[in-house]
């Protein structure tokens, strides 16, 4: 069955492009599937199925069993696509209209009691009544999938909310909707605005850590990868049991504790140091609650921060077909690995006045993933581009197999110490040219008996200290 599902028109066609994970993962996929609610699950085990060949079947099956409690027949009736495609047997391929049509009538009809509900609140001019009937129509449009109509129904209650968390529970489900419509720049913005809420404490504590979470996912999916890193780790441990704010539960709609800890941990290795890993991930006792669940990641930057590159890598790449199946980070995982790769080569060379590429080859194979392009040809080559990119400063020696620093030029470094003097006579003549003119001008500067009232200014500039 492998076979036939690998030979299948839908992963023929993707093979024309790369296919990113022709190997299965290390998890369990069912198990994997019940961290995550309803319809997250199934957009999840949709992504699987369509780059995971050895998963294909196993997803779709499961995500055929939970699309069925949704309202989203346009959900499901992609699953019944992509399950033709790829086994055009399955009886499941087959699409059932006649559930899909009941389906709609009942939306429909939802709909339009939800309508005629509104209108009539708005009639009364009862705000708290427009107001929640305004939430129970976005809510329907969310559970259809139906993600412009759900975020205009949520902002029209904006005019009818009476207090900070009516407005922060409206904010929180617009900041939901950005998230899993990949909407980064709405959804930072939405973060903004619910961070600046003044909230009681209570309140505080439950909205900050969706703030913190949804802030950094939004970095992490524009390419800011170190200020991803930096929120991810600031996010409160409360959050892994924080359950639903304003309906929603974040740790299983959008991303668990186990998923904070791989995409900080990544973000950090591909945009700190080893110092700033050691203090800021490490080091940090309230991120330490989500490392613990998630150990390979936690031993990843503990060697890197040893300076044991190559164990960090072979560790990353291991896990490399789980993280390509995750939902948020497919698109990145290719450019967070090169950057945590060409890092590590830099390290590597720093304590060393030359290399052989016949070492370095061997400390930095490769990677077997197919769609690691950046690392598939020579050692070599990787240098030469890393070296183009300016991310190393070494000159090649191709001849003798050598990567060693460019000379130090003697002559420019004797001219910029010159400069660096003149920079300092001038401004100790500049300031001794003022403690002159203040001084004609009929100013008096007296310093103060004791050294220790000395202001700061005048001791860091002595042309201005008199007796």
């Amino acid at each position: 069955m492998a076979g036939v599902v690998e030979q299948s028109a839908h992963f023929t066609d993707r093979r024309t492009k790369g296919l990113p994970v022709a190997d299965a993962p290390k998890f369990d996929l069912e198990s994997y599937a019940t961290n995550y609610d309803l319809h997250t699950r199934i957009l999840r085990l949709r992504h699987i199925a369509q780059i995971c060949p050895p998963l294909a079947l196993e997803a779709l099956h499961l995500a055929f069993a939970a699309v069925k409690n949704t309202k989203d027949t346009a959900l499901y009736l992609s699953l019944a696509t992509l399950l033709r495609n790829v086994d055009p047997s399955d009886p499941l391929a087959t699409p059932q209209l006649d559930w899909v049509e009941r389906t709609n009538k009942l939306n429909e009809q939802e709909t339009d009691r939800l309508e005629h509900e509104l209108r009539g609140y708005k009639n009364n001019l009862i705000k708290e009544s427009i107001r929640m009937g305004q939430e129970d129509l976005g809510t329907h449009y969310l559970n259809m999938a139906n993600f412009d109509a759900a975020a205009k129904a949520y902002q029209k209650m904006r005019e009818f909310c009476t207090t900070p968390k009516h407005i922060a529970e409206m904010t929180t489900k617009l900041i939901y909707i950005n998230l899993i419509s990949h909407q980064w720049l709405h959804a930072l913005s939405n973060c903004q605005k619910l961070r600046a809420l003044s909230l009681r404490p209570e309140d505080k504590a439950r909205f900050d850590p969706i703030a913190q979470v949804a802030s950094a996912l939004a970095n992490m999916g524009q390419g800011n990868y170190r200020m991803a890193a930096v929120t991810f780790i600031a996010v409160d441990p409360s959050y892994i049991t924080l359950g639903p704010v304003a309906g929603v539960d974040f740790a299983t709609s959008v991303m668990t504790g186990n998923d904070v800890a791989v995409y900080a941990a990544l973000c950090a290795l591909a945009s700190m140091d080893r110092q700033e890993l050691q203090s800021l991930v490490l080091d940090d006792s309230r991120f330490r609650n989500f490392l613990e669940l998630e150990p390979h990641v936690r031993r990843s930057i503990s060697l890197f921060c040893a300076g044991k590159y190559t164990h960090t890598l072979a560790i990353l790449d291991s896990y490399r077909n789980d993280y390509l199946l995750d939902l948020f980070l497919t698109s990145h995982l290719d450019s967070l690995y090169q950057m945590i790769r060409s890092k590590s080569i830099v390290q590597y060379f720093v304590p060393f006045s030359s290399v052989t590429l016949s070492a370095l080859a061997t400390a930095f194979p490769p990677s077997a993933a197919p769609s690691a392009s950046a690392t598939s040809g020579s050692i070599e080559d990787e240098l030469v581009d890393m070296i183009h990119r300016r991310q190393l400063h070494a000159r090649i020696d191709s001849v003798n197999g050598i990567l060693e620093p460019p000379p130090k030029d003697s002559r420019e470094d004797a001219h910029q110490a010159v400069m660096n003097t003149a920079d300092d006579i001038e401004h100790q003549l500049r300031l001794k040219l003022h403690r002159i003119n203040m001084m004609q001008a009929g100013l008096e500067i007296q310093a103060p008996k004791s050294g220790k009232g000395k202001s700061a200014w005048a001791q860091g500039n002595p042309a201005l200290s008199m007796a």
